[in-house]
């Protein structure tokens, strides 16, 4: 008799409700991380609202990318430069579990100009997930 390892899914445990019942597990995190990311880049370079990414992230987030896209703005505005951005592509995606309901990822994005780093942390929230943290480095 052969054993063979079957590959376990990223979050296979369910989750307890509030009454203690059995929910579905949340859904792998990865392409919420890769079109998230795209989205913070965006409105970083002035191609987004960051109205587009409320829904995805927690309000301590949210004030904190809006800060950080004031902040790009006027530096371009005293530059004189448009606001532009060049062709994305997510290359990496690494997620870490530090809780079942709980995910903190890095992923790096090379564009034309340069390669950055996102670091984003991904809780539960009404299940689904979205960021209560985003630092663009």
């Amino acid at each position: 008799m052969t054993l063979h390892a079957v590959p376990t899914p990223i979050n296979p445990a369910p989750r307890s409700g509030a009454a203690g019942e059995r929910t579905d597990p949340l859904p792998d995190p990865t392409p919420l991380l890769r079109n998230l990311t795209q989205g913070v880049l965006e409105v970083i370079a002035g191609m987004r609202p960051i109205e587009h990414l409320a829904r995805w992230v927690s309000e301590e987030a949210f004030r904190t990318l809006v800060i950080r896209s004031n902040l790009a703005a006027r530096a371009r505005s005293a530059r004189g430069v448009r606001a532009t951005t060049s062709p994305l592509v997510v290359t990496t995606v690494r997620c870490t579990w530090p809780a079942d309901n709980a995910v903190e990822a890095t992923v790096i994005v090379a564009g034309r100009a340069r390669t950055r780093a996102v670091a984003i942390r991904l809780d539960e929230f009404r299940g689904r997930w979205r960021a209560s943290s985003i630092a663009l480095l």
